[in-house]
C-alpha cells in the first residue's frame, strides 16, 4: 500500500480531509497527493506521523503496527499465559472457586459472573502491558 493510501485510510478513520491535515501540520495545499510521485521530506513525514500518532514505519508500509506500544503476538501470548496462571490460582485458593463445583454445576448467573471476571482480568492485563510498553520502551526503539 502506498504512502498516500495509508494517509487516506488514517484520514478516513479520523474523518478529516487531506486539506485539513495539510493546514494543521503547516504544509502546502495538495502536497500529500504529490507524494505518489515525489518523496516527502523526513521532517514532513514525521509531522504527519505525529498528527495521526503513528510511526513513520507504518506510514511507509514497513510495518502494520501503527504504534510502538501496540501489543505483539508474543505480548498476547504472555497475557494468555498470565491469565491462565491467575485462573488456576483463583480456582485453587477458594476465593472464586464457586465452592469447589465444576462448570457443569454452576448456574447461568454464576457462569456469567465467571466470564465477566475473566474478561475483566484479561483486559486489565492487556492495559497494564500497553501502559508498561509506553512508559518503559527506550526512545531509540519507539519508531
Amino acid at each position: 500500500m502506498s504512502l498516500v493510501k495509508r494517509i487516506k485510510l488514517l484520514c478516513d478513520e479520523r474523518k478529516v480531509t487531506f486539506a485539513e491535515v495539510e493546514r494543521e501540520i503547516g504544509i502546502s495545499n495538495g502536497q500529500i497527493r504529490r507524494w505518489d510521485n515525489v518523496s516527502p521530506k523526513s521532517e514532513t513525514l514525521q509531522k504527519v506521523g505525529d498528527y495521526f500518532d503513528v510511526s513513520i514505519d507504518y506510514l511507509l508500509g514497513r510495518t502494520n503496527k501503527k504504534r510502538y506500544y501496540h501489543l505483539t503476538e508474543k505480548d498476547e501470548q504472555d497475557i494468555q499465559n498470565e491469565l491462565q496462571k491467575m485462573i488456576e490460582g483463583l480456582s485453587t485458593s477458594g476465593h472464586a472457586a464457586f465452592d469447589g463445583r465444576t462448570l457443569d454445576e454452576l448456574s447461568e448467573e454464576e457462569l456469567e459472573d465467571r466470564e465477566l471476571l475473566l474478561s475483566s482480568l484479561e483486559n486489565s492485563l492487556r492495559l497494564a502491558k500497553r501502559v508498561a510498553k509506553q512508559k518503559f520502551t527506550p526512545k531509540k526503539y519507539r519508531e
